[in-house]
């Protein structure tokens, strides 16, 4: 994870918080994970402040959440105290079992990650899931060059072969590039479901 990017997100993560409150929430988002996640243990990788891991829960899903930044992790425990949410870093996720969950989602993560660690990233999120598990991964699309916004925070500029690459061993259920009605941001939403 993008050093200058975890660091704005500790330092500022009840700022962060509570401007991801105030959005719209994400209904878009919420409609396709009805659509497309199935019954079963999901996970939110870089789940921030654990607002979709408690949609989640409210929605039938038995979800937790994992993130890199230890302010987000208390704003989330916070708000949703009834999940559990645990430390982990991409591209390596560490401490999290592979070939486990029914669900994962990554939402607007990997673009905070330096290009040369996305294809590790997506590896890494792929194992997770358990023989029939569908994921969720979307990132905020950066044209041209890497800039970061003024808390600091990295936003990649990266060819989206990192990630279709790597997405060995899955079937492709949903593949564009469109507006966030939560953020305005334009985003590339993937779901993809592993091999049964």
């Amino acid at each position: 994870m993008d050093k200058s990017t975890l660091a704005a997100y500790d330092t500022a993560s009840a700022q962060f918080a509570q401007e991801w409150r105030d959005q719209p929430a994400p209904d878009d988002m919420y409609q396709l994970l009805k659509r497309y996640f199935r019954a079963g243990t999901t996970v939110d990788i870089g789940c921030g402040s654990g607002r979709d891991v408690a949609w989640m829960r409210e929605n039938g899903f038995d979800a937790s959440g994992y993130d890199a930044s230890e302010g987000l992790l208390r704003e989330a425990r916070a708000a949703c105290p009834g999940a559990f949410f645990g430390m982990a870093r991409l591209p390596e996720l560490e401490g999290i079992p592979r070939g486990t969950f029914a669900n994962v989602l990554c939402e607007t993560v990997i673009m905070h990650l330096d290009p040369s660690e996305i294809g590790l990233a997506v590896r890494s999120l792929v194992s997770l899931l358990a023989p029939g598990g569908t994921m969720w991964l979307s990132w905020r699309v950066t044209p041209d060059a890497n800039r970061r916004d003024d808390a600091g925070r990295l936003y990649a500029s990266f060819d989206d072969r990192l990630v279709l690459d790597e997405l060995v061993g899955t079937t492709t259920l949903l593949d564009r590039e469109e507006r966030s009605g939560s953020s305005g941001k334009i985003v590339r939403r993937m779901i993809v479901r592993a091999a049964a």
